[in-house]
């Protein structure tokens, strides 16, 4: 069979983004938690939801080509969920978190959206239309996911643009007030 590296690559690269998945499942309540918007917490708490159901079309797919799910680490997955933790870590409060966990998001959906793009060309190429089918109901979420994403983020941004406007405000007026009863 002339595709079957092709059919070896395909299972491969299934079996990374099912991982890739089910990291994501685990990583999501964390963002929700660490968000300050209902917006964006809601945002993610629905992705999880439907990212338990990503799940399920993987092993659907996978049970169709008689493979386990099993047995790979997505390594790109685990580290953009490092960065994530990394700036839930940093000192940002509210929408600046906001901000760095949208961004955060952000660079996991255009990771996902370009892994799924992989797997529905290999499954076109290799005639499993309905596997297809199945990973472009997927790749279609992951795509309404980050245009959700960007829509939060610019109501965030000028958020958290305000909040640093009206800081710089509080400690111009404490500075002159100092300066006043100094002199």
């Amino acid at each position: 069979m002339a595709d079957s590296g092709l059919k070896e690559l395909y299972i491969e690269e299934l079996k990374d983004i099912y991982n890739a998945e089910n990291q994501l499942v685990r990583a999501l309540p964390k963002m929700a938690k660490a968000s300050s918007s209902e917006e964006l917490k809601n945002s993610f708490l629905e992705h999880l939801e439907q990212t338990k159901g990503h799940v399920q079309r993987l092993e659907k797919v996978l049970k169709a080509l008689g493979e386990n799910p099993k047995g790979k680490k997505c390594r790109g997955m685990e580290g953009l969920i490092e960065e994530g933790s990394e700036a839930m870590q940093e000192d940002f409060e509210g929408p600046v978190m906001d901000a760095a966990l949208i961004g955060a998001a952000q660079r996991v959906e255009h990771y996902e959206i370009a892994a799924y793009g992989t797997v529905i060309a290999f499954a076109n190429a290799l005639g499993e239309a309905e596997q297809a089918e199945t990973l472009e109901e997927t790749l279609n979420e992951e795509k309404e996911t980050d245009e959700k994403l960007t829509e939060i983020a610019g109501t965030i941004n000028e958020e958290a643009v305000a909040g640093a406007e009206a800081e710089e405000e509080q400690e111009e007026a404490s500075h002159r007030k100092k300066s006043r009863s100094a002199a």
